[in-house]
């Protein structure tokens, strides 16, 4: 009986811990009006060439395929330069096993044609890529900023 007095009393006291001292406001609250913002600006220039770089060499990977390997990584020395790939599926299927150079853009590549192909997944000669590459769907001011850098980058000798 004891027991059963004492867990009633925790649970009362539990659940009056749980519930508001005050009650609750049936007014809704107030809130600021909603205004219009201005459309952020566009990057341009350097800003534009540094957000590239941060995509191509962080979010979106290019340097795991594009770049020759080392045994400790990609060889940064050779930034999409080109590469055989290290790695083949076990199956067979379509599959690309060397990727091309991207540094200057692609051969067959203009700045729009890139962009396109990165908010796309179609080649400039039509069609789609081949795995690995992933078909990209970059939003038009990423793919611009990423085909800014990879622009910017000095063409395999």
């Amino acid at each position: 009986m004891k027991t059963a007095s004492l867990v009633c009393i925790v649970l009362a006291l539990g659940a009056s811990a749980c519930t508001p001292s005050e009650p609750a406001s049936t007014t809704a609250p107030t809130t600021a009006p909603i205004t219009a913002t201005a459309e952020p600006t566009a990057l341009a220039g350097d800003a534009l060439v540094e957000r590239g770089e941060y995509l191509v060499t962080g979010l979106l990977g290019c340097n795991d395929c594009h770049t020759p390997m080392s045994p400790t990584g990609p060889d940064m020395s050779k930034s999409l330069q080109g590469a055989d790939l290290i790695f083949a599926p076990l199956i067979d299927m379509p599959w690309a096993p060397h990727a091309p150079a991207l540094a200057g853009l692609p051969d067959g590549y203009d700045a729009e044609q890139f962009a396109h192909f990165l908010q796309t997944g179609e080649k400039s000669v039509g069609g789609m890529t081949m795995p690995p590459m992933p078909p990209f769907r970059l939003n038009a001011e990423d793919a611009r900023a990423a085909t800014a850098y990879i622009a910017s980058l000095p063409k395999p000798a």
